[in-house]
């Protein structure tokens, strides 16, 4: 007690002292100089070369929960996090509202400023900012909770690839082929690929060992690495392919690995295995590392040459700051992605895993998708953004597990793969009970893949915005002539981003490049007098009727809007007067009782008569791709 009253008496004299010595100071200064001027007697200030603007935020992450402003009569406020995210949002909708893409040659550029690419590898540029986050959780399985810290994720997959190089001989180049669904491992198992100077070559776990073998030949591949599931599928592919490849297995749920194959856990955790293997990799920003194949929607699937430029170009472009999706990563905040689009589709690949990891944000990956374990895991994990294709929004404004509950922590949302409805947009801001930040983008694979991608701020939900950064667009006819605002034609892209080709198929380079470079997409899109473009439809999937060209896409969404109508697909028909005409395939919701009469004339009331659906037959399920475009090849051989 008398120690404790020491230290207070101390305090108290040390107070006195020092106001003492402030009130003397005071005394003592002197402003007068000789000229006569009255000048400052303090200390010169250091001015920070900055806007206003910046000043301000300048040490955000230093209070981001406290609060910013509260109105003394209500209690109502925000913190200074919600107070930045908020005048971001409302900067981000006065710009766009002047931007004009348009350019005097008819071609439509970037309206945001060029972006500089780093000169590194794509392993180098994911990793550059790992003493930024090492305790942050790198990816963690939705199901499980299993999951890497980033510096864990860093340190295993370092070992993995020098055991990629010494035993298994991995040279610069070689490709590697990837089977795995979304777990926590992903990210491990590609990053240490490339470490080890490999190309990454993603197979969709679902497929049969016809498909996996024709890609292992196609892609040749010299390793792959898979489920202990589906390890004895990938045997018989590569017995298929007359092949003596290894197996490199991930565990799962602690299950034991097939005989004669490798533990991938084996491997990452091999403590003696020699590293300085690691120094003979000689990579380059140009060098092929990723080698996705396209879905096959419109012929046998091909293999995209990407290079490190080109993953990291696209990364370095949506970190435009209008049209970032993400928040910085900092010691008080991490995003969190639920990662249910599939890692093996570019989509998942680029825009997910590599981009959001030299962000040092979460990846929630979910191995199997099922509605209510989804719906529990977004709220579980307090995810804040969520990457989606059309069938996941509309099953969340439709499934009953949904509610504004479990998307209370739903910042974002972005829809890619296929064109969304203003109409499915709305459904869905309706089950949440709230507006939240609805972005639409476009891309292909051989794009790696974001071209196109909405502000913050656009309530424009049926377009998929402006070109990005560094990145030229055009729209052509039949022609090739090219065609101006409000114009319906083929789009053509020019960036960074593009592919350098197909693998070894010098034919198709040649169908999908014009003779100057632009890259030909085989979409219909439209651009606004501003240069906000809308994308129709598939070339290749229009319905020609009588002339008149239908989009398949239209029909879908006007179809969607009846009440009874849980998913739809249209494709095109022989019809003996008319050459084509539209047909549909309905999945009802559970207890809807209409017929194909009535949803005849709900969409008659709503379309040009050229447009009209004469036949409409009710299924179960929609056939879909991994990335959640409709499969209309499919239900052409199996119903027409």
């Amino acid at each position: 007690m008398m120690k404790n009253l020491e230290v207070v008496n101390r305090a108290i004299k040390l107070l006195g002292m020092t106001f003492k010595y402030s009130s003397i100071c005071a005394r003592r200064l002197n402003a007068w100089a000789q000229d006569g001027t009255i000048k400052s007697p303090y200390k010169n200030i250091e001015i920070p070369n900055c806007t206003l603007y910046e000043y301000v935020w300048q040490n955000l992450e230093k209070w981001p929960e406290r609060t910013a402003s509260v109105c003394a009569l209500t209690g109502r406020g925000y913190t200074y996090e919600q107070a930045f995210k908020l005048s971001n949002t409302f900067a981000a909708s006065l710009t766009h509202s002047r931007l004009n893409a348009w350019a005097q040659d008819g071609t439509i550029k970037s309206p945001y400023k060029n972006i500089e690419i780093p000169n590194c590898t794509l392993y180098e540029y994911v990793w550059q900012n790992l003493d930024k986050w090492p305790e942050r959780t790198a990816s963690v399985c939705a199901l499980t909770g299993r999951g890497y810290t980033y510096e864990q994720a860093f340190k295993l997959s370092n070992t993995f690839a020098a055991s990629l190089r010494n035993k298994f001989k991995l040279r610069d180049g070689d490709t590697v082929a990837v089977m795995l669904p979304n777990i926590p491992d992903f990210p491990l198992v590609a990053l240490g690929i490339l470490e080890a100077g490999g190309v990454i070559s993603t197979i969709n776990p679902i497929y049969t060992p016809h498909e996996i073998q024709r890609q292992l030949i196609l892609s040749e591949a010299k390793a792959v690495v898979t489920i202990c599931e589906t390890a004895n599928k990938v045997k018989e592919a590569i017995k298929l392919a007359k092949l003596n490849i290894p197996i490199i297995a991930v565990k799962t749920n602690g299950e034991s690995v097939p005989q004669g194959i490798v533990s991938f856990h084996e491997l990452t955790e091999d403590m003696h295995v020699d590293k300085s293997c690691l120094k003979e990799v000689r990579r380059s920003i140009d060098d092929i590392c990723f080698l996705p194949y396209s879905s096959g929607t419109t012929g046998l699937p091909k293999g995209v040459e990407l290079s490190s430029k080109n993953l990291i170009a696209n990364c370095e472009q949506i970190n435009e700051p209008f049209i970032k999706c993400h928040s910085d990563t900092t010691g008080t905040h991490q995003d969190a992605v639920m990662t249910v689009l599939p890692l093996f589709h570019i989509y998942g690949a680029s825009v997910l895993m590599f981009h959001k990891m030299s962000q040092g944000i979460k990846l929630v990956t979910m191995p199997k998708f099922q509605p209510e374990t989804f719906f529990d895991a977004l709220e579980k994990y307090k995810t804040n953004i969520l990457f989606a294709a059309p069938p996941l929004v509309i099953m969340m404004a439709t499934h009953p597990a949904g509610s504004p509950e479990k998307f209370q922590y739903l910042e974002t949302i972005v829809n890619g793969a296929a064109p969304l409805s203003e109409t499915d947009a709305e459904r869905f801001f309706t089950k949440s009970k709230r507006k939240l930040d609805f972005r639409q983008g476009y891309g292909l694979t051989e794009t790696s893949p974001v071209v196109t991608l909405t502000p913050r701020g656009m309530d424009n939900y049926g377009c998929v915005g402006y070109p990005i950064p560094n990145t030229n667009l055009k729209i052509v006819n039949n022609e090739m002539k090219t065609l101006g605002a409000n114009e319906k034609g083929e789009l053509l892209v020019k960036g960074p981003q593009v592919m350098r080709g197909y693998k070894d198929n010098a034919a198709a380079d040649k169908e999908t490049f014009t003779e100057d470079g632009w890259f030909r997409t085989g979409d219909l899109a439209i651009a606004d007098h501003m240069g906000i473009i809308t994308i129709s439809d598939r070339l290749k999937e229009l319905i020609k009727e009588k002339g008149f060209q239908v989009p398949p896409a239209e029909l879908e969404a006007v179809l969607r809007e009846h009440p009874d109508v849980n998913e739809a697909a249209v494709i095109g028909v022989p019809h003996p007067t008319k050459g084509e005409s539209p047909k549909a395939f309905i999945v009802l919701k559970s207890n809807a009782n209409t017929s194909a009469k009535e949803i005849s004339e709900f969409v008659e009331k709503k379309v040009a008569p050229y447009k009209r659906i004469d036949e409409i037959t009710f299924i179960d399920s929609i056939p879909k791709s991994s990335a959640g475009k409709i499969l209309r090849r499919e239900l052409k051989d199996k119903f027409c």
